[in-house]
């Protein structure tokens, strides 16, 4: 049997998408895996900043495509880039373990975030990101950085910026872990929604699909993002607005914390709360509610994102 996975063409979505393979493989002696590496809207705009150009979605699209046309059968995505809403055609049909879920502050000259100078170039495409920065260091300039883990590497060895703010996931799978100076990690530091997990989407109602998939989901990761990405959902989430979300399980508790806050401004609205691991969606709605009733309605208006009422 053979089966064909659609990916981006980029390092590290091609490092996913054979990890997938190497997971698949190992689960199903015999099966056959085929790579289908493909080009995104996003990978080929770089020079707009990724809020400005809808966000998550243009990632997928191009894979989504394939899957519908039945060129591949199943694709592979970081988490934290999947809509928090699928179209109807399509599922995520197992979420592999979680990597570090959090961001890596890496510079040539600086230990952490707080040794910079003012005045500092901290190179981030991220509005989350900004907003956190902008919250710790009102003295430093957020400046937009796209393109993929090894350009924007480059960038910052080129001298262009005093640092980067990147995923240490995404570092660690590269073969890049050694460039973590600091890791900016919770409580202070929140990462996005499903940060690190890797999300496998298949076609709806495939169920031979979803059966081979099966042996590769982790059901304490699944719980967590679920919780995260409800959170998420329940505000309008995107990469238009700065949102953040860290679930972890206490014991038989599950804990969410989520904040939103303004890029602008690096003004956060904060939010925690704990419950049943069975009830992960209704934890992820409550912290939204409370975020809400705190004021978060007000920064996703400001965003351009109203939510729906509470």
């Amino acid at each position: 049997m053979q089966l064909r996975i659609a990916t981006r063409r980029s390092a590290l979505a091609l490092w996913q998408a054979e990890h997938v393979a190497a997971q698949l493989t190992g689960a199903h002696p015999g099966l056959e895996i085929e790579l289908v590496p493909m080009t995104t809207r996003g990978d080929e705009i770089q020079d707009v900043p990724l809020a400005s150009l809808g966000g998550k979605g243009l990632f997928l699209k191009e894979l989504e495509v394939a899957l519908l046309e039945r060129r591949a059968d199943i694709a592979v995505h970081s988490m934290k880039d999947v809509p928090m809403t699928l179209e109807p055609e399509f599922e995520i049909a197992a979420v592999l373990a979680r990597a570090d879920p959090f961001d890596a502050f890496v510079s040539n000259r600086h230990a952490s975030l707080g040794d910079v100078p003012a005045g500092a170039r901290i190179g981030t495409s991220s509005l989350r990101r900004q907003a956190q920065l902008r919250a710790l260091r009102r003295d430093v300039e957020p400046v937009d950085l796209r393109g993929n883990l090894n350009t924007r590497l480059a960038k910052l060895d080129a001298g262009q910026f005093d640092a980067v703010i990147l995923a240490c996931a995404g570092l660690a799978r590269l073969g890049f872990e050694h460039r973590i100076r600091a890791r900016l990690d919770a409580p202070e530091w929140l990462p996005a929604a499903a940060q690190g997990a890797i999300g496998v989407e298949c076609r709806a109602g495939d169920t031979a699909t979803e059966q081979l998939l099966a042996p590769l989901a982790d059901p304490p990761t699944t719980i967590r993002i679920e919780a995260e990405r409800a959170m998420t959902r329940r505000l309008q989430g995107s990469c238009q607005v700065p949102i953040a979300a860290y679930a972890v399980f206490d014991g038989d508790q599950l804990h969410l914390s989520g904040l939103v806050g303004d890029a602008a401004t690096g003004e956060l609205v904060r939010a925690q709360a704990s419950g049943s691991a069975n009830e992960a969606a209704s934890l992820g709605e409550t912290v939204a509610t409370m975020l809400l009733e705190r004021g978060a309605g007000r920064l996703l208006g400001v965003m351009g994102r109203p939510p729906d009422p509470p």
